[in-house]
């Protein structure tokens, strides 16, 4: 479903990432986990995963783009948004889309974001919450450097709220500053899990990263191939 929306504010996040406030001018339904298409042309539509939840969402829509130089594909999309905030126009989105939404149940839930792909863990995180569901929460949020890791201060005060969540941040390269996990986040679940059998594994991030996520886990760690949930699974 295509629907106009006006760009009701745009701030920076981090280096080249920014958090964008849509507001549609009717309501869209989703769930915890779906992205949206922005609309570029009539056959250039790009996806951006929602951050915001279905349950407190208060009919708007925010989304975590991660805009680099280099990254033409957002920044064009970032750029589209900042003119449409300057003179007031709107930009058309389709949604909502996605199957790699959140499948409530008993299981444990495993969270895992590499960069801006926090977005989408983090429609899932707060619609738990916002659920007040009791189920085991992991949340690991891989990024190159501490500084791309955004939201670590509000994830570390959730954290202390809740205790059935639990936040691991991981950094690429810890410029000798980071006393946190450094390397890889798969590899950081790897090596902190020995059973995934009796959870749902949430993904988001680059394909390469989810498909051998993916193999992993079944492979090593006894997860179910079927409670593992990646758009990216569409794709590759």
């Amino acid at each position: 479903m295509t629907i106009s929306c006006t760009v009701k504010s745009i701030e920076p996040l981090a280096s080249n990432t920014f958090r964008v406030l849509l507001h549609p001018q009717s309501p869209i339904s989703f769930k915890a986990g779906q992205y949206l298409m922005v609309v570029m042309g009539e056959k250039d539509r790009r996806p951006f995963s929602i951050a915001s939840s279905p349950c407190r969402h208060h009919g708007e829509l925010e989304l975590h783009i991660g805009a680099a130089e280099e990254n033409h594909y957002a920044l064009e999309v970032v750029q589209l948004m900042q003119k449409a905030l300057a003179d007031s126009s709107t930009i058309n989105i389709d949604a909502p889309h996605g199957d790699a939404y959140l499948k409530e149940g008993e299981r444990s839930l495993l969270l895992i974001a590499g960069g801006t792909g926090f977005s989408y863990v983090r429609s899932i995180l707060d619609h738990c919450i916002g659920q007040q569901l009791s189920n085991d929460i992991y949340l690991y949020w891989g990024a190159r450097n501490k500084d791309q890791l955004y939201a670590i201060e509000e994830l570390e005060r959730i954290q202390l709220q809740h205790n059935n969540i639990h936040f691991v941040p991981v950094v690429e390269d810890d410029e000798g500053t980071w006393s946190g996990k450094t390397g890889n986040v798969i590899q950081a679940v790897m090596s902190d899990f020995e059973d995934l059998s009796q959870y749902d594994v949430y993904i988001a991030g680059r394909f390469e990263m989810a498909g051998s996520a993916r193999e992993q886990f079944v492979y090593n760690k006894q997860a179910q191939v079927e409670q593992i949930h990646s758009d990216a699974f569409a794709f590759i």
